[in-house]
């Protein structure tokens, strides 16, 4: 009869960061090894607090499924001598296989007669093998990092502190290391004391809710967030929305119980963001809005343990907050004494990367490729960028971001408000950061989108010019993210940048830089790695071989290249695709290793050639101001119109003549046909 298998690993106190990879890993992990085992399940469920972790497979087999074994023998020719009788071979793989040689089954595998053992494995009691199973799986589980304690040579997340393993009521005996399963598990640190012992799984679930322990993540993350709503409505406030903290906090207690706390309204003054940073990455809290959406003097706090004193345990939360953002006001004080350029003057003085030299540097080179993006794109005021590449970098030296580094970029754009700096200016010194990460917010501004570009051609240029490369899951200096990042900048606002000649320029700023690559290679080489961003976005959107034939025609114009895959994308589903196909691959398929692409009109003989060449010579100049103007799906029309013509030259005359002149006006017009349609993509990639 099936029975349910319950597996808890107690542990010192986990890292709260990897615990949702870990109840994944852990979740994988079991089924494969079920499964390989040949153990039939209802399902598996793995749950984990800060100290355990959890397995609880529902309606375990109690023996394995039996295992039909196929193992192919020696060709047929070489188990039989010449008289067909079993020879050497075939008696010994037979007796290999355990089974007599009379067994063997013969099967043809192609054109090949082979020998085949057939047997069938039969299980073994589940109880058998659990030992082997669970301790395997104990051993197997894959942490972001692990530690080994005491003399053991396991490696886990935390050093194991007890085993509890049931099968149904059964015991099943693990040892790892220095700690044996036994019939006990635990309760809250605090709130429960010794030993608990449990009988079968279903007593296990209720001894833990006895004694302060909610087991299932998901049901502890849902308790949070109705506690802490609770207790924001019951202020008459909002509480932030923060799935991450959320999630944080999930892993952090066993038994959450939300509480307010308050500081004094004095600390408003200081720029929100400061105050929210302190409280959710220092504390762990939940701020406060009013209807105004402004941010209240008041927090929401989770407390691992039961509202047993909790007048205590709020006094002793605000009296930790309020010196976090004592700090935060003095260095807000300090900071705002002088005004923001002040700061820059000590750029010099901060190294940014050993080869490219320091801040100083950096701001300089801003300014200058800034500039040159700004007049290829016409966007942006020149001064106002000049101004804001100057000052993009100043809050590095505050006090602020030096105590919360997170900050940059927001403290830049309070500091330069606080100093009178143009709003323009103020909100580029933020949005020059932009995006931070998948799904943050663009620039807006012009000079902000001038400048986040310019930061992200920087910062690629310099590594690649040094030998920088990402490689495997190596980006110390997240170029990877930078470059999707001017990815989506682009595209969302359609700029026609080309950006072979931004990175061009940019590689010449680092003139006082001896480079490991020389120009033509890096410019090749970034464009290649933004190009394979692009590609990661275009597939979100359209078929793999729709991607292939766009990306097929290099370019560095990334708003084009999205373009043309649209306009693809629209070509397949269109009622003119079958004829545009029969266009291009006619003309492709007969003049691919075709050099030339001149040729003499004079030459053609025949009528259907003459009138192919004439709707060629009146279609050229539509197609090219379609392309001009970005207007594929007009080209792509105009190209497929082609057919009727192209179809009566093919009836009519055959190319490959021995006449070279007139073969060579005829591959010409051929040539000339897949040009037009390589101005677009190189549709031979399209599957069809």
């Amino acid at each position: 009869m099936a029975m349910d298998l319950l597996l808890e690993i107690g542990v010192e106190e986990l890292p709260s960061a990897s615990l949702p990879e870990t109840i994944n890993e852990l979740q994988q992990l079991t089924q494969l090894r079920l499964d390989n085992y040949r153990l039939h399940y209802e399902s598996i469920k793995v749950m984990s607090t800060p100290r355990r972790l959890t397995i609880y497979i529902r309606d375990l087999a109690e023996q394995q499924a039996d295992a039909h074994i196929e193992n192919r023998g020696p060709k047929k020719e070489i188990a039989f001598d010449k008289e067909g009788n079993p020879s050497k071979a075939g008696l010994g793989f037979a007796r290999g296989q355990g089974i007599d040689f009379e067994q063997l089954e013969i099967r043809q595998v192609g054109d090949v007669e082979y020998v085949f053992a057939c047997k069938i494995e039969i299980g073994n009691a589940t109880t058998d093998i659990l030992t082997e199973l669970l301790q395997g799986i104990i051993t197997s589980v894959p942490f972001p990092k692990s530690m080994r304690w005491g003399d053991f040579s396991l490696r886990f997340a935390r050093p194991i502190r007890w085993l509890l393993a049931l099968y149904g009521s059964s015991l099943i005996t693990l040892q790892i290391e220095n700690i044996s399963s036994d019939r006990y598990t635990y309760g809250h640190r605090f709130l429960s004391r010794g030993k608990l012992e449990v009988r079968d799984s279903q007593q296990y679930f209720q001894q833990l809710q006895e004694h302060y322990v909610i087991l299932d993540q998901d049901q502890r993350r849902d308790l949070i967030w109705q506690q802490v709503q609770k207790v924001a409505v019951d202020m008459n406030a909002t509480a932030m929305h923060n799935p991450d903290l959320l999630e944080e906090i999930t892993y952090l207690v066993e038994y959450p119980t939300a509480f307010y706390g308050s500081f004094s309204p004095s600390y408003l003054q200081v720029p929100s963001e400061v105050l929210t940073t302190s409280m959710i990455e220092h504390q762990r809290y939940f701020p406060l809005y009013d209807k105004e959406n402004k941010l209240m003097p008041g927090f929401v706090g989770v407390r691992n343990g039961s509202d047993y004193s909790l007048e205590v345990v709020r006094a002793g939360n605000e009296r930790v907050l309020r010196a976090r953002l004592e700090d935060a006001l003095f260095f807000w004080n300090e900071d705002t004494r002088q005004p923001i350029e002040v700061m820059t003057r000590n750029l010099k003085d901060v190294l940014f990367q050993e080869r490219l030299g320091n801040l100083q540097e950096k701001v300089e080179r801003l300014a200058v490729i800034a500039r040159y993006i700004g007049q290829q794109l016409s966007l942006g005021d020149p001064d106002l960028i000049n101004r804001s590449a100057a000052l993009c970098k100043a809050d590095l030296l505050s006090n602020m971001v030096y105590e919360f580094p997170e900050l940059q970029g927001i403290m830049g754009r309070y500091y330069a408000q606080h100093s009178g700096e143009p709003a323009e200016v103020c909100e580029a010194i933020f949005e020059h950061y932009l995006p931070r990460f998948s799904g943050d917010n663009l620039p807006t501004t012009a000079t902000g989108t001038v400048l986040s570009l310019a930061e992200k051609v920087h910062n690629l240029t310099g590594c690649f010019a040094i030998g920088f490369k990402p490689s495997g899951s190596q980006d110390p200096y997240a170029l990877r993210r930078q470059a999707l990042g001017m990815v989506n900048i682009i595209l969302s606002q359609q700029l026609e940048l080309d950006l072979k000649d931004i990175f061009a320029a940019a590689y010449d700023c680092f003139e006082m830089v001896i480079p490991d690559i020389d120009k033509t290679t890096a410019v090749n080489e970034l464009n290649d790695f933004v190009l394979q961003r692009l590609r990661g976005i275009l597939m979100e959107h359209y078929s793999y071989d729709v991607v292939d034939a766009v990306l097929a025609n290099p370019s560095g114009n990334l708003a084009d290249l999205q373009r043309r895959a649209w306009a693809v994308n629209q070509l397949k589903q269109s009622s003119y695709y079958e004829d545009f196909m029969v266009v291009y691959n006619r003309a492709n398929n007969l003049s691919r290793k075709w050099e030339a692409h001149s040729y003499s009109a004079e030459v053609l003989i025949d009528d259907s050639e003459k009138y192919l060449y004439q709707q060629i010579k009146e279609v050229r100049p539509r197609i090219e101001q379609a392309v001009e103007q970005h207007n594929y799906i007009l080209a792509i029309q105009q190209l497929a119109d082609l057919r009727p013509a192209l179809d009566a030259f093919f009836e009519a005359v055959m190319v490959m003549v021995d006449d070279e002149t007139l073969k060579a006006a005829r591959m010409g017009m051929l040539k000339q046909i897949t040009a037009y349609c390589h101005f677009i993509a190189q549709f031979n990639k399209l599957v069809q």
